[in-house]
């Protein structure tokens, strides 16, 4: 998505160790009318897809996933990466690496929000290793729900996530991705995607 990759190569800092800082307007300040033009974008690929819910992880990908899910007029359901006292005790639970923040988390989602009649668009910010991807289709599959599709606003193509999601031939729709990065020079190289806008 030729707007996503404009915004990145014109805000976004590349830092050592294969990080993309996009917190100015993707996760920790949030540009909604750039996330409405993905979400636009998503629903354009997505389409004649049964998808009748939106599914993320906390915290980053749920400004995303909430906008999407308004564009589709679904309701999101986000896994959380603590235990609170007001949720159920009846849940799908799985571990998930996280490759920002160097840590296992145990991620949560209620069986009354996750289930066998759900058909599921999955959103989230980033795909760098798939950790995060692998453990939200893990709670789908204990919960005999349907993905439908994934939707990731930034994946790094030089990592391996992206290769491990498209091998399970579930459609894959990153609508930037990085080939490659300098963070001594801070460019930014794009994978072309002929087939977006």
């Amino acid at each position: 998505m030729k707007l996503l990759e404009d915004r990145i190569r014109k805000d976004g800092i590349v830092r050592e160790g294969e990080v993309l800082k996009v917190d100015s307007f993707i996760n920790h300040q949030m540009d909604v009318e750039l996330f409405r033009e993905m979400a636009r974008e998503w629903k354009r690929l997505f389409a004649g897809k049964p998808i009748n819910k939106v599914m993320t992880i906390e915290a980053s990908g749920i400004g995303i996933a909430a906008i999407v899910a308004a564009e589709f007029g679904v309701p999101v359901v986000f896994a959380k990466k603590s235990m609170s006292v007001n949720l159920d005790k009846d849940n799908y639970e799985t571990r998930i690496q996280s490759f920002t923040h160097k840590k296992i988390y145990e991620v949560i989602v209620s069986k009354k929000f996750l289930t066998p009649d759900d058909h599921l668009l999955i959103v989230d910010d980033f795909l760098a290793n798939g950790c995060a991807l692998m453990g939200l289709l893990e709670l789908a599959q204990e919960a005999g729900a349907t993905v439908e599709g994934i939707g990731i606003a930034i994946e790094k193509g030089f990592q391996t996530g992206g290769a491990l999601i498209r091998e399970k031939g579930i459609q894959l729709e990153s609508l930037a991705i990085i080939e490659s990065m300098n963070s001594a020079t801070g460019e930014i190289t794009f994978r072309s995607q002929p087939h977006q806008s």
